[in-house]
């Protein structure tokens, strides 16, 4: 076990701009992105998208702009948006939120890929440079995602991720809607990082997809063999 008589609490995780071969973060701006990350979200269709959030219903990129702007100011969220870095085309987002730098824990939240981003490298890459942040450059122990338990997608893409389950808060809360959320509790530890890295990294190479664009190797597959293998960063 790790002796932390010497810890020292992180630093808060920042939406400063992040690049990969496939897609740039960059933080949210009510003025500069906010009306084109609606649009990417569907525009009012951005209410099933983010169905699961709970949100009362929004009706136009205001909403969404003022919520954002809300959870930033007063709630000590990071919003990321998402650009496809051949176009500079706004796709999706994702928050870092409720940060316990103390502790070294932190959650990335408020998912909400358009529909350019389904099934795509990019959609992908931005949680690996996202969670490169949280764990390489600023020191975490644990990284969380959590998620309203009915929402099945969300539960694929955080085992997909590497993210391990732990349990779910029963009645945990009333949503905007007015409905109950279990919510699904899934973590990833700094111990388990570098083998997550290392997958994430094998991936994404370009090596790992055929002429056609289709993968070689599933990123779960790529985890496992290098954790039976006993690989590490």
């Amino acid at each position: 076990m790790r002796d932390l008589k010497d810890w020292q609490p992180c630093a808060e995780p920042t939406n400063a701009p992040m690049e990969g071969r496939y897609v740039r973060i960059v933080p949210f701006d009510p003025a500069g992105n906010g009306e084109a990350l609606w649009n990417a979200l569907g525009g009012v269709e951005a209410n099933k998208r983010l169905r699961w959030f709970g949100w009362p219903v929004m009706h136009g990129a205001d909403d969404l702009i003022a919520r954002l702007r809300n959870y930033n100011d007063n709630d000590g969220w990071r919003t990321c948006v998402f650009e496809t870095l051949y176009d500079g085309a706004v796709t999706g987002m994702a928050s870092y939120m409720r940060t316990d730098a103390a502790n070294g824990v932190t959650e990335v939240g408020a998912v909400g890929h358009g529909a350019a981003m389904k099934r795509s490298r990019a959609s992908t890459e931005v949680h690996y440079l996202m969670a490169r942040r949280v764990f390489d450059e600023l020191g975490y122990r644990r990284y969380e995602w959590k998620l309203n338990n009915l929402n099945a997608p969300s539960h694929a893409a955080a085992l997909r991720l590497g993210f391990i389950f732990e349990g779910i808060f029963r009645q945990h809360q009333v949503t905007g809607r007015g409905e109950n959320r279990d919510t699904a509790w899934y973590s990833m530890l700094d111990s388990e990082w570098p083998v997550v890295k290392l997958a994430f990294e094998a991936w994404l190479d370009p090596g790992n997809f055929d002429a056609k664009g289709e993968q070689r190797e599933r990123l779960q597959d790529i985890r496992s063999r290098l954790a039976g293998s006993g690989r590490s960063a």
